[in-house]
């Protein structure tokens, strides 16, 4: 059996090793799906490489792969016995409504596996973009003059909530407390969470207050090094997700938890492999966090400060609305928010706008019935005395 041989970066460019190798990763994940996929999509491949960014052209080609493998699985539109074998032929006798079944069937389908069946069920928001995968692949082929009609006119529409129509879930200032409490207390945790706690419990501080100061996306945080960071200067480079360099400003209460935890609990240097001695999140094994590691720990945390179960805790992508919506609730301008969030359209930083922290609890709060009925009684007792 060939032995895998160690992947080495010679690297001149100013980004660091481990954004390069984020990077190969991605595209070596999309270029082995290319190699499932019928030889005809060549084209298709070298448009999305140019034309979209790494992440989504990798989700494009699961959806598309996850296609082919329904009209394999569930239709009589090929006779192919593996993806690879179909033929163009067979794509071009595909019709909108095929593809409206397709959608449908998406809805909510079961997976048998050797040792169990799996239902998956998704949303409207999951639907559409598989809808949008297959819009921009058979419109290629269209205009490709690869298959003989555009059928995406035909495909049913895929109503999706408004922006306005959207609750927005972010925490309130009172459970961002409860919760930065916990994290510094080990109140409220189990007795093996508080054991990794003892162990942690820098880190994970540090975690929450760079997702709630900067409202940073999970992959920006994990992708952060050591060499990152220039103390001195009070500032930080992260990498966006289109790969573009942003510089952040350090403020001093990120100072403090960042120099706690790399001065008094990140393993030394020494003890660690050459590939994660940059990394500035280190797991208990030494080695730099992984993006589900740092998703149940914020998880954990954000179920405490709602006061709920771990499993109904919050993503990090609540903690970067919860920046926003406290950022904004402080009178600060949308428009230095959206250059801080990084948001490519001013409009997604306007629905934060629009989601005044706890109106509708201070509208209740004074909306009292039975308080203006006990005044309005009181009232009239006293004029008739």
């Amino acid at each position: 059996m060939a032995v895998k041989k160690e992947m080495k970066i010679h690297n001149k460019s100013d980004k660091p090793d481990n954004i390069i190798m984020k990077e190969i990763e991605i595209t070596e994940k999309c270029q082995a799906i290319e190699e499932e996929l019928p030889r005809f999509l060549k084209g298709f491949f070298t448009y999305l490489k140019g034309n979209v960014l790494p992440m989504t052209r990798l989700a494009y080609l699961q959806d598309i792969r996850f296609f082919c493998n329904y009209l394999i699985q569930e239709t009589d539109l090929t006779i192919a016995p593996k993806i690879r074998d179909i033929k163009l032929e067979d794509f071009d006798q595909i019709k909108a409504v095929d593809v409206n079944i397709f959608i449908d069937y998406c809805r909510r389908y079961k997976v048998e596996k050797e040792k169990a069946v799996y239902i998956y069920e998704n949303d409207k928001k999951s639907l559409s973009r598989k809808k949008s995968s297959i819009s921009v692949l058979f419109k290629h082929l269209y205009r490709d003059e690869l298959v003989s009609r555009n059928i995406t006119d035909g495909f049913d529409p895929i109503k999706l909530p408004k922006p306005g129509e959207r609750e927005i879930k972010a925490l309130q200032e009172d459970e961002v407390m409860r919760m930065l409490d916990a994290v510094s207390s080990g109140d409220h945790l189990t007795k093996k969470e508080h054991e990794f706690w003892m162990k942690t419990k820098k880190r994970d501080k540090a975690i929450l207050i760079l997702f709630l100061t900067y409202g940073l996306r999970l992959s920006e945080l994990q992708q952060l090094n050591l060499s990152s960071f220039h103390f001195k200067r009070g500032e930080f480079k992260i990498y966006r997700k289109r790969g573009k360099e942003s510089i952040m400003p350090l403020n001093q209460s990120v100072i403090k938890v960042l120099s706690e935890y790399i001065n008094e609990e990140r393993p030394a240097e020494e003890k660690l492999a050459e590939e994660n001695k940059d990394a500035l999140f280190l797991s208990l094994q030494g080695k730099r966090m992984t993006e589900r590691q740092i998703r149940e720990l914020v998880k954990k945390y954000t179920s405490i400060g709602l006061s709920t179960s771990r499993a109904a805790g919050y993503s990090p992508h609540k903690l970067r609305a919860t920046t926003a919506t406290s950022l904004i609730g402080r009178g600060n301008s949308i428009f230095d928010v959206q250059a801080l969030l990084d948001h490519e359209n001013i409009t997604t930083t306007q629905l934060y706008a629009a989601h005044k922290l706890n109106v509708k609890r201070d509208l209740v709060k004074n909306f009292e019935w039975e308080e203006e009925f006990d005044k309005n009684k009181k009232d009239n007792d006293s004029s008739n005395k």
